[in-house]
């Protein structure tokens, strides 16, 4: 079976074209900058050169529709007619209380989808694009929906439950859901392979830095605890959005500039993050060309990201009571040896020792410790993808 994934994320969307019958990739490619001048898709049949297309691309529709064109081109496509592609994966951000594993699509999936938007006001209705595009161009492939909160459903109560009145957990679903578990999940297993140990037996620290951003402690092959909560705005300093802050903060800035609910959430979803910091950019390529220029808020924009970062794997150490291996992936985390040296800096206390020769590299598997760490440091390029595609043969075979 052919199986093709589209994984849609606030600014980019990522894409292969699978057979599954050896786990073989066809193809795959990349869009980014999506709503962001400077918009590029970059598309690779394996084996050819790469085939690079510059347009602007305002939203996803427009992205989506380069990408189903690049699939079936004549030159560099990889198959005639998408009649060929036997189911499609996608990637869903947010699941709610109501799917704690991937589902084939329906309707009724559909609405439920819709009815999370809310909790994942920069990704569910991407998602939801992907599978209406995809839906109306096979209306006869079967489709799955895989959903990043799902590996995070092992919490313990104690790492998902808020402080808040118990009544709204029980009414609403008011509590920490976790995000990326396709990501977080994939290079949790391929560390534990490099390391050649069970993961069933190692503390691991993953952290998936992007224009969304997460980090997970993975305890005896269980997710205990992840940065990202009720919705993906939690946590992390990201590209537009805010991560942890003072709750308070809300409603002292909707006072003094007489903002409502839902223009606080725009804010600190969309205008926040290294975008509200820097005022230059959500990229976090643009910030640190800005920051090696001298601009100052660039440059904090970049610290205030590398000690959230460091923030949180502190914390994990501590509740894990130690740590055998941190992960670092995704777009930041797999091509910045900049922001992989910051995080690891003076850290040595906590057995975190970064080689800095190692460092050196992007885009590929590596150990990048020093060899008197006591914690490993590995860069693994993730793969939702394969996750995903293995989780659409299983729902649509099974």
């Amino acid at each position: 079976m052919k199986v093709l994934v589209i994984n849609c994320g606030s600014s980019s969307l990522k894409y292969q074209l699978l057979d599954m019958a050896d786990e073989s990739l066809l193809c795959k490619g990349l869009v980014e900058r999506i709503g962001i001048e400077g918009s590029i898709l970059t598309h690779t049949k394996i084996g050819q050169d790469k085939f690079i297309l510059e347009t602007p691309m305002k939203d996803h529709t427009e992205a989506i529709g380069h990408v189903i064109d690049a699939l079936t081109d004549a030159d560099h496509g990889v198959v005639k007619s998408m009649d060929e592609i036997g189911a499609v994966g996608h990637r869903v951000v947010h699941g709610g209380e109501k799917f704690a594993e991937s589902v084939l699509i329906t309707d009724d999936v559909i609405k439920a989808i819709e009815e999370c938007s809310d909790l994942a006001p920069l990704h569910n209705p991407a998602n939801l694009l992907g599978i209406a595009a995809c839906q109306k161009l096979m209306p006869k492939t079967p489709m799955v929906a895989v959903f990043d909160t799902a590996f995070h459903q092992t919490m313990p109560p104690e790492s998902y439950i808020y402080a808040l009145p118990y009544e709204y957990y029980e009414k609403y679903g008011v509590r920490r859901y976790g995000f990326h578990g396709t990501s977080h999940r994939y290079v949790a297993q391929r560390a534990a392979a490099m390391l050649g140990k069970p993961l069933e037996e190692l503390k691991i620290i993953t952290c998936h830095l992007g224009n969304g951003a997460s980090v997970a402690a993975i305890k005896n092959g269980k997710c205990y605890d992840t940065s990202m909560g009720l919705t993906p705005l939690e946590g992390l300093v990201m590209g537009t959005r805010c991560g942890d802050i003072d709750p308070a903060i809300i409603g002292f800035i909707a006072s003094k500039e007489g903002k409502t609910i839902a223009e606080m959430d725009a804010i600190m979803n969309k205008k926040s993050g290294l975008l509200g910091v820097s005022g230059i950019s959500s990229d976090s390529r643009d910030v640190e060309a800005a920051a090696n220029e001298g601009n100052y808020r660039a440059d904090l924009a970049q610290k205030l990201n590398y000690h959230r970062v460091k923030h949180y794997i502190g914390a994990y150490i501590a509740e894990m009571n130690g740590c055998d291996a941190i992960v670092f992936t995704a777009g930041l985390g797999e091509n910045s040896k900049t922001a992989r040296a910051a995080i690891c800096a003076d850290m040595e206390y906590l057995g975190i020792e970064l080689c800095g020769k190692c460092n050196d590299i992007r885009g590929e598997e590596a150990f990048i410790n020093k060899a008197s760490s006591k914690v490993k440091i590995l860069l693994i390029p993730t793969n939702e993808e394969l996750m995903i595609a293995k989780d659409t043969v299983e729902k649509v075979e099974g």
